[in-house]
Parts: structure tokens; sequence; C-alpha cells
């Protein structure tokens, strides 16, 4: 398994009379090569609240549906289970999955009660995820359905940070209308996972299975990007990097000894890219062909228990030229509208919050246009709805709110590019 990189800029050309000039390179990276090996082991947390809100049809759904993904694991794969209402516990130890009865039975048997403990459920979960991580694809679902109310939510993006620094991956699953979506976005984006959204009971087995099916695909670990800049080259001075795909992810970039700038990418699979958007401006260069940036990838291939390998580190070249003409990039201009959508639909978020109705229903609306621009209509009807919702004086919902959230970050499955 290698790495698949691709390299773009939304414009090659750049004009040489020109002090300086803004462009946006795309970095598209996968595992490639033969087919997803499994023989390498899976190991999973569930990550489970069974707090009093959670009684009935709820909780009986999510015990299904976690043992449904029992069902799909292997003898070699790895299973721990923390669960947690106003305190946590760990109720099945990481191990490999030799008696299944037995653990589904321990599911099974979980009974709603008490209050909300994310941070404590976050705890423990990790501690029995680290426990497998050795040459396994190693992911977390976290799934609740409230606000950490006897918890503390600036501890859980502590433990986020502390499992990404494990190569941990974190998804999250927010489960009805009351939970904190800030909070579980904050965990998942730290964690390089994905935040769902369940609004119904019935939604948990498909939503636990889309995203076990996409640990499978997972063919390499604990990939990190490696930038080099040329000289008169530099990043924008505000959020310079994100993430578009699959999910939007403002990324933090460090600086390594050597000069290079590194981003963490987590887990690659294969067949579905990690797309990642560099905002840089290029000073006056000479004309001709001029090189102005290496990218490579630093990853671990755990079926066959090697850390530590580099991708080719590949060049990105500019054309200048002093008879310059525009020739945008139509692949790159997609994640540039698909990172407008996401800043556009926070910015509404904050107007919202300040009580400027007026202002959040037209960057709503200005969010909507994006979105249809990138040819993802579903996120354009649902960000309209709620800008429409506003200017007529209603208030938007919990579940509006959780739905503009959602579609501001991923493009759904019915989009298609335009």
């Amino acid at each position: 398994m290698k790495v698949n990189l691709q390299l773009a800029l939304n414009d090659a050309g750049i004009d040489a009379n020109q002090t300086s000039t803004q462009r946006q390179l795309v970095v598209s990276v996968s595992a490639s090569g033969e087919t997803i090996d499994r023989t390498v082991p899976l190991n999973l947390c569930l990550i489970l609240d069974h707090s009093g809100s959670m009684m009935g049809k709820s909780l009986e759904t999510v015990k299904n549906a976690a043992c449904l993904l029992v069902d799909r694991l292997t003898p070699e794969d790895r299973l721990s289970v923390v669960v947690f209402d106003h305190r946590a516990k760990v109720l099945v130890p990481n191990q490999l999955i030799s008696d299944r009865q037995h653990i589904k039975k321990q599911i099974m048997q979980l009974k709603a009660d008490g209050g909300t403990a994310i941070d404590e459920g976050l705890r423990l979960g990790i501690e029995e995820l680290a426990k497998g991580k050795h040459d396994t694809v190693s992911q977390a679902f976290l799934l609740t359905d409230g606000e950490n109310e006897h918890g503390d939510n600036d501890r859980c993006l502590k433990f986020a940070q502390l499992a990404a620094s494990y190569n941990l991956t974190l998804n999250t699953l927010g489960f009805g209308d009351n939970w904190n979506d800030k909070v579980l976005e904050k965990i998942a984006d730290a964690g390089m996972g994905t935040l769902s959204y369940i609004q119904h009971p019935d939604q948990a087995v498909s939503e636990f299975g889309r995203l076990f099916s996409r640990m499978q695909t997972v063919g390499l670990t604990n990939a990190q990007l490696l930038l080099s800049l040329m000289p008169n080259v530099r990043l924008a001075e505000l959020k310079p990097i994100a993430q578009v795909s699959p999910d939007t992810i403002e990324l933090p970039v460090q600086p390594e000894s050597d000069g290079r700038l590194v981003v963490r990418l987590g887990d690659l699979m294969k067949d579905g890219e990690r797309v990642v958007l560099v905002n840089i401006y290029v000073g006056q260069l000479p004309e001709g062909k001029q090189a102005i940036a290496n990218v490579q990838v630093r990853y671990d291939d755990p079926a066959h228990n090697q850390i530590g390998l580099y991708s080719p580190n590949l060049p990105i070249y500019a054309h200048v030229t002093r008879e310059y003409q525009p020739a945008p990039n139509p692949q790159v201009q997609r994640s540039v509208l698909a990172l407008a959508k996401y800043r556009q639909t926070q910015l509404a978020e904050t107007k919202l919050q300040q009580g400027d109705r007026a202002g959040a229903a037209t960057m709503l609306q200005t969010a909507a246009k994006t979105a249809l621009q990138m040819g993802d209509a579903s996120a354009a009807t649902v960000l309209q709805v709620s800008a429409t919702r506003l200017q007529a004086g209603e208030q938007l919902s919990e579940s509006d709110r959780k739905k503009t959230r959602i579609v501001s970050k991923t493009v759904l499955q019915d989009a298609s590019p335009q």
C-alpha cells in the first residue's frame, strides 16, 4: 500500500509584473495500490452515552447498532466498550473478538440512568483504545444525546488532542437534538474523524454502519503532510490550511526543525481522498517555470509493521509570464467553494449568537448560493430553508441548527459537480 499524492494550483499561471500573487494549492492524498489487506486488524472503541435521557427506544436502538458492529468484526479485530452517564466505566475491556455472545450480552444489559459526563467517557475510551493501537487501525465512535453537564468541555478537547498524539481517530455522533454540536465538532476535528447527526433513533444502525465501512477502507495510518515553501513564497496569515474533503476541518500547522511545515492528516483511505487546501502568497518571480513548493507525506503502514515511511517529494510549479491570462482550475475551485461554504455558515452562526438575525440570514443565503455553485444541492436546500425561516422572524430549531452545521462540513452523497 502506497500514498497517492496529487497536487494542483487554482491557476498555474502567474503575472511576472505583480509583486505578490495569491494562489490556492490543493493536495489530494489517499492510500493506493493493492486492495485493502484485511489482515490489518481493526481496533474499535465504542463510547456510549446511557444517561437517563437515552431511556426507551433511543438506547435500545444504539445497543442493537453496537451489536451489529460486533458481528462485523473478525476474530483478529479488537473491541472495547466504554459507557457513561454522570460517571464512566469500562463495560468491555479492550480484547480480541473471541466471544461475541458474551460481548453482546454485556451491551444489551445496559440501562439508561443518570446525567452526562462526556469527558470521563472520552478519557476511559482513549485509554482502552490505546491498549490495542499497535499495528491496527484504531478508531473510536463517541455517541451522546446531551450536554456535558457533569463534565468539562475544555477537558474534552484536551483528551481529543491527546488521542491525536497517539494516532487514534475519533468520530462523534450526536443523537437527537440536545447535544452540543460545537463540543462534538471540536472532538472530531482534533481526532481527524467525522461528526455525524442521528436525528431519529432508527438512523443509528445505518450511521454506525457507514462509519464502520469507512474504517474498513483505511490502508495507511498516522499520515502527516510535509510542506516546503520556496523562498519568496509564504502561507496566508489567517487559517492558511484546511481539509475540505471528506469533511471540512481547519487544520493546525506545526513547523519542523528543518523548516518544513507539518499538518496531521490521520488515517488514509483507499478510494477516499483527503483533500487539503493551502492558501499561499507568491512574491515576484522571474519568468519561466518556477518551483514554488514541495509536498511529501509521512505515514505508517500497519499491514507491514512499518512506521515513518515517506512518499516521493513532489514539486509544484508555477508558470511565470508577462503575458499572463487567467486559467482557473475548476477542480481546485470546487475545493475553494467547499471551504467558503463552511466559513460562511460559521459566520452566520456567530451573527445569530450576537442577535443579528438579518445578518445571519444573509450569510446563510450566501452559503446556499456557494453550495449550488459547487453542485451541493442538498446543502443549498438546508441552508436556504434556515435563511428563509430567519427572514420570516422564526427561531431556528435545534434540528435546523444541527443540519446546517453538518451540511456546512461535508458534501452529502447525492451531490455531484456541475
